[in-house]
């Protein structure tokens, strides 16, 4: 099996340490810790955030974050090497994923180029060889270029109708290109897996894909206050057969990656880099196969702000926050072992997902019962909290 390639500088974004970056550890003894990620270390800041939640939520988090003092333990290149599951030393501090009780939230179907092999996938019905000529007939139908095409406008609603007359209508292309996005519920909160860990696959699926993706941290009254990077892990087979299978498809032990760190917004990086980001992802497998692709937030179909004043308002609140998954249009096609087979993961491949300003988030796949359990919860986050003595009334 392939070892996580760990490397401190190749985690970091290109400008280093020059951004507010803030990351969450595990204590030996102490337990799940906040920390800001400076040139000169890791410092621990839970005793002035005890929450990433709480910090996320400031009206300057950026700001309070470069504030906090901190106990400093440890270097960067330190806990990162400590981190990977084969290879870690119990008595010693190792980073975790960077969000903690906000609602792990993801947007779908944002982008033209997913929108359609959303479409292919429910016409194929998880049979990744009905694919290819499914394929070939949507695209006759649709095209494969509709970033223009502003959701919900007059010119959508008008091709909405073509396409209900040809009988190729899709609820997919529904929230493609309809009004309303979707978004849904990714996985419990405190369940995601962080940078150099185990990510999950259903057992018993056998087409599946990596889904590289900007998470926007959000903040109870709907601020959007810094991003990071995630891993949207995707059973093509399950939410192939039936859009009421999308739980089982999208929530699995392992199956949400997010990390390295979450950068929070200041002068050196603003929602308007993270809408200029090219997400690139690569697919390294134990077999020697290599696949390459980029996911360019540019072209998404729905502005951030539009997938985050969907999410929140009047008719739904967040109080600790949440995390929100802008969707991809990175769908592979690229074929692995059979003609025509397609892409699928293999047990061991490493995924590697990198955005300049926002750094790698590398991880390696396996079957969601073979990677590490998860086993601490809100509660035991707070018990942890209260023995330190972190949360003040």
């Amino acid at each position: 099996m392939i070892q996580f390639p760990v490397d401190a500088t190749r985690t970091l974004p290109n400008d280093g340490y020059a951004g507010a970056l803030a990351g969450r550890v595990w204590r030996p003894g102490i337990g799940p810790s906040v920390v800001a990620v400076r040139a000169d270390g890791v410092y621990d800041v839970t005793a002035t955030f005890p929450t990433m939640s709480e910090l996320a939520a400031r009206p300057d988090p950026a700001a309070d974050l470069a504030a906090a003092a901190g106990e400093r333990i440890g270097a960067l290149a330190d806990i990162l090497a400590n981190t990977p599951p084969d290879s870690r030393d119990t008595n010693a501090p190792w980073l975790l994923a960077p969000t903690d009780l906000q609602v792990l939230k993801a947007a779908g179907v944002t982008f033209a180029v997913s929108m359609l092999e959303r479409v292919i996938e429910e016409r194929a019905r998880g049979n990744p060889d009905a694919a290819e000529a499914i394929r070939a007939e949507v695209q006759r139908l649709v095209g494969d270029d509709l970033a223009a095409l502003k959701p919900g406008s007059e010119a959508a609603m008008s091709l909405k109708e073509v396409l209900i007359a040809q009988g190729a209508w899709s609820q997919y292309l529904e929230v493609g290109i309809g009004p309303d996005a979707e978004v849904f519920t990714k996985a419990p909160v405190l369940s995601s897996v962080g940078t150099l860990m185990d990510a999950g696959l259903h057992p018993k699926s056998t087409w599946n894909n990596p889904e590289p993706e900007v998470v926007l941290i959000v903040a109870p009254d709907g601020r959007i206050t810094g991003a990071t990077l995630g891993n949207d892990v995707n059973l093509r087979d399950f939410e192939g057969r039936s859009a009421l299978l999308l739980s089982k498809a999208k929530d699995n032990n392992a199956s949400c990656a997010i990390g390295p760190f979450i950068r929070f917004f200041d002068g050196t990086f603003t929602l308007d880099d993270v809408r200029s980001t090219d997400v690139a992802l690569t697919v390294e497998g134990p077999e020697g196969f290599q696949l390459a692709g980029l996911s360019s937030i540019s072209r998404i179909s729905r502005d951030p702000e539009d997938l985050v004043a969907q999410t929140v308002g009047p008719v739904h609140q967040y109080p600790d926050g949440f995390a929100l998954f802008l969707g991809t249009m990175f769908a592979p096609t690229q074929d692995r072992d059979n003609p025509g087979g397609g892409f699928t993961h293999k047990e061991g491949d490493i995924v590697t997902i990198a955005a300049p300003k926002l750094g790698a988030l590398v991880n390696r796949m396996r079957p969601s019962d073979a990677c590490e359990p998860w086993s601490i919860g809100i509660a035991e986050l707070m018990r942890s909290l209260v023995r330190r003595g972190a949360l003040k009334g």
